[in-house]
């Protein structure tokens, strides 16, 4: 084992023994603390300049998030992002964490770790209509905009929520967790689709324990404490890609997985940066 393998492992090892569920509610606590107006400039700016954040393209001023979950999850401006006239849009900024086909039910996490759709969705019936389709994950970090879109056309069916761990979603951590994805708690958003049933997977992670869902009106503070999954049909909602699903409170990933009737998706290597609205498959590919 090399010495960054080694450092990698090491630091999986130590924070297994860490109290993560105190330091996510740590985390949860301040973010939802009221900043006082004189500050909040200041406080955002900084955390802006410190992470390359685009405060530019938020739909408000810094002065107008009272709290800094508040302004994690603001939304953009008019224009800001045109989403384009695609099939397939991506659902969210970040970095392309891994992406291709569903092959044997089974999606790749990493370098030599994979996991199976049915244990990510908990939904049989939902992961055995996903199969031979493909997936794309992407990681969000504190620079990236928050907010998760459905990145085609159709309707909602339901938001599922999935208790679990919340481990960092970081590469050194999913290339050490086994089934990480499929492990951590998350939100799976059900999607009917002219292709078949899709899902968009809000994944939670260390200090990201609270996803606002758009549809229900409500975040996921009350299920975490619970520790019981939720099942929460919605009369079907007619979307267009681009249109909101929810909202992190600090960065984590999303897995998009499409059934094996959707467009094929354009290459996507890992590492790839991508934005919110941005053509993956469709009419638009070739931009």
């Amino acid at each position: 084992m090399n010495l960054t393998a080694l450092a990698e492992r090491l630091t999986v090892d130590t924070f297994r023994r860490a109290p993560t569920g105190l330091y996510s509610a740590v985390v949860g606590a301040c973010a939802r603390a009221p900043v006082p107006r004189p500050f909040r400039a200041a406080l955002y700016g900084a955390f802006a300049r410190a992470v390359d954040a685009r405060v530019d393209e938020a739909a408000g001023a810094l002065s107008e998030y009272p709290s800094f979950g508040e302004f994690f999850a603001r939304r953009l401006r008019d224009g800001a992002r045109p989403v384009a006239d695609a099939a397939v849009v991506a659902p969210c900024d970040g970095v392309i964490a891994a992406a291709g086909p569903i092959v044997d039910g089974t999606l790749v996490q990493a370098k030599g770790r994979t996991y199976s759709v049915a244990e990510l969705v908990t939904l049989p019936s939902l992961a055995a209509a996903l199969a031979g389709g493909a997936f794309v994950t992407t990681y969000l970090s504190p620079r990236d905009y928050h907010r998760v879109h459905t990145p085609v056309d159709g309707s909602l069916v339901g938001y599922h929520y999935v208790p679990g761990q919340r481990w960092p979603v970081s590469g050194r951590f999913m290339r050490h967790v086994d089934r990480l994805l499929a492990v951590n708690e998350r939100v799976v958003i059900e999607l009917a689709t002219a292709w078949g049933p899709a899902a968009i997977v809000m994944v939670a992670a260390s200090g990201v324990g609270n996803m606002w869902l758009s549809h229900v009106q409500s975040d996921t503070r009350v299920w975490h404490a619970t520790g019981e999954p939720r099942h929460v049909s919605v009369s079907p909602v007619e979307l267009t890609a681009g249109d909101e699903l929810g909202s992190f409170l600090l960065g984590s990933t999303v897995v998009m997985l499409l059934p094996a009737g959707a467009p094929p998706l354009r290459a996507l290597a890992d590492g790839d940066v991508v934005q919110f609205g941005q053509a993956l498959a469709g009419r638009s590919e070739a931009t």
